[in-house]
């Protein structure tokens, strides 16, 4: 339970600390003094979005600490939140906010004024339903969410296939195709360089014939490679005598030996250089297929190679996931089908447990005034989802002569409160130690408030419960009394008792804290409210 909750610049809250013990510990006040603010508190420690708001004028932070007992050890709470951003921490170490939410989530029930809300949500009504499951009952619950994750991991395997049989298989066929296209041109890495010199000779064999025969007659006709030899002989002569001349009989040697090479490469060139029309139609039909490839697939004969190679990979990788496509097709079917077996079955507990829960609820809404109530939850077939197949609803009447109807759009204001209550009370409340009520009583008075008091004392037995009230009836019961009282823009938070707690009931009662008539009926109220207790 809550063992001690503290609060520093929230809101008109300077600073507040209070020790809730056990039993019903109701919060009164003023309206405006901000008696909720505590409530607000314990949304923060259980992971609920932090405003900017709720930072109040005494600093720059709003600092929140709640330490809870058993469970079964001790834990500590906090929350700081400044307009920048907001930390949470679980023992003194920093968490994220949803870590919060998850250690409070067994400990504390925070019940809203707002919370008719979710009795027109399907599913919130699923889960208050599925808290009420039995352990019989919740092993359904259990066994559909497998079937579901079984499902959901086989429609992934079927999702990374890309799409259905046929699709797979005309893409198959498709990179097939390329992947033979290409392999089939025959080419090779460079082949594109290669084809385009020779494209280029053979264009052209004709001119560079003519070019090449003209520079073997200019060796020829005007002598230079006659005049280097005769140069060269000369040199050899004189060398024998001045052998420093060695070095130019080098050089005209090597000169006279160039000379001849490139006279005698013209000439083999001129003699292969002839023209060859089948070469030249070949040429030019390889460099059209390669211009075909490189339009469909890729700008360079290097880009329509790799596309080669990927699509034959792909291909590949397509016969295996055919191979896998008929076994999956299997399996979506079988995983469908346990999907729906374990809907009927779960639908089939939740039903039992509607039944059992809005024969509770009802019972509640009976000891809260209502004479002949309808309430019911109804659960419907709907499409399978994380969750379930079913659609859950909840139905009102507040008198079985009236035709009843979605509980949000038939129920009053005060009706609201006390169906609130009731289906909480017949949900959520049975696991959670410290159960929390933020101005449910909203549009109750009278004898319904004496009896709200009642079930809320009874419900305070074994655990421990908070109200933010306006109604004395309820007040009454409280075995710790806590006011929020405002003077100008700051709220203080104090526990009474005694004299101060007889003053507090008769201010609630009739506005005159100090009248004696106003006292006599607040005592006399806490004594009833003992003896019902009691």
């Amino acid at each position: 339970m809550l063992d001690e909750l503290s609060v520093g610049n929230l809101a008109l809250i300077a600073e507040a600390r209070i020790e809730p013990g056990e039993g019903l510990v109701v919060i009164t006040g003023e309206t405006g003094t901000g008696k909720t603010l505590l409530l607000g508190a314990l949304r923060l420690l259980k992971g609920e979005p932090a405003a900017r708001e709720f930072i109040g004028p005494a600093g720059t932070e709003v600092t929140v600490e709640g330490r809870f007992v058993g469970d079964p050890e001790e834990i500590v709470l906090t929350r700081r939140v400044t307009g920048t951003r907001s930390r949470a921490y679980l023992n003194g170490d920093m968490v994220p906010a949803r870590r919060l939410a998850e250690v409070a989530a067994g400990r504390i029930e925070i019940v809203g004024q707002h919370d008719h809300l979710e009795l027109s949500d399907p599913a919130a009504l699923r889960s208050m339903l599925d808290a009420s499951l039995n352990r019989k009952e919740a092993v359904a619950l259990e066994a559909y969410r497998e079937a579901w994750d079984a499902l959901e991991a086989v429609r992934v395997r079927v999702g990374e296939l890309g799409g259905d049989k046929r699709a797979l298989e005309r893409e198959r066929e498709m990179t097939r195709f390329q992947a033979d296209e290409i392999a089939q041109a025959g080419f090779e890495t460079g082949d594109d360089a290669v084809l385009g010199e020779r494209a280029t000779r053979l264009r052209h064999a004709e001119s560079l014939a003519e070019h090449l025969a003209a520079a073997d007659r200019a060796l020829a006709e005007e002598g230079p490679v006659a005049a280097v030899e005769h140069a060269l002989r000369e040199l050899q002569m004189a060398a024998r005598v001045d052998p420093s001349l060695g070095s130019l009989v080098e050089q005209l040697s090597e000169l006279a030996t160039l000379l001849g090479d490139a006279r005698n490469g013209i000439a083999g060139t001129a003699a292969s250089m002839e023209g060859d029309p089948a070469a030249l139609a070949e040429v030019e039909r390889r460099l059209a297929t390669m211009g075909d490839l490189q339009r469909k697939y890729g700008e360079g004969l290097d880009a329509v190679l790799a596309f080669g190679e990927t699509a034959r990979e792909r291909a590949v990788v397509l016969d295996d996931l055919l191979e896998r496509a008929d076994d999956l097709a299997g399996e979506l079917e079988s995983a469908d089908r346990s999907v729906a077996a374990a809907g009927v079955t779960l639908r089939a507990k939740r039903s039992t447990a509607a039944k059992r829960v809005s024969s509770a609820a009802r019972a509640h809404l009976v000891e809260l005034g209502f004479s002949d109530p309808v309430i019911r939850f109804d659960v419907a077939e709907a499409p399978p989802g994380p969750n379930g197949a079913d659609k859950v609803t909840l139905l009102f009447s507040s008198d079985s002569a009236l035709q009843a109807g979605p509980v949000a759009k038939v129920a009053s204001g005060g009706e609201l409160s006390r169906v609130v209550l009731s289906v909480r009370l017949a949900t959520t409340m049975t696991n959670v130690t410290t159960v929390a009520f933020d101005e449910v009583d909203a549009g109750v008075g009278g004898t319904t408030a004496l009896a709200l008091g009642t079930k809320l004392a009874a419900l305070a037995v074994d655990r421990q419960v908070l109200v933010v009230t306006h109604l004395p009836q309820v007040a009454a019961f409280a075995s710790e009394h806590y006011v929020v009282e405002r003077r100008d823009s700051v709220a203080t938070v104090r526990r009474i008792d005694g004299t101060s707690r007889i003053e507090e009931l008769s201010r609630m009662l009739a506005g005159l804290p100090q009248s004696e008539r106003g006292r006599e009926h607040a005592a006399e109220l806490l004594e009833m409210a003992a003896t019902r207790h009691r």
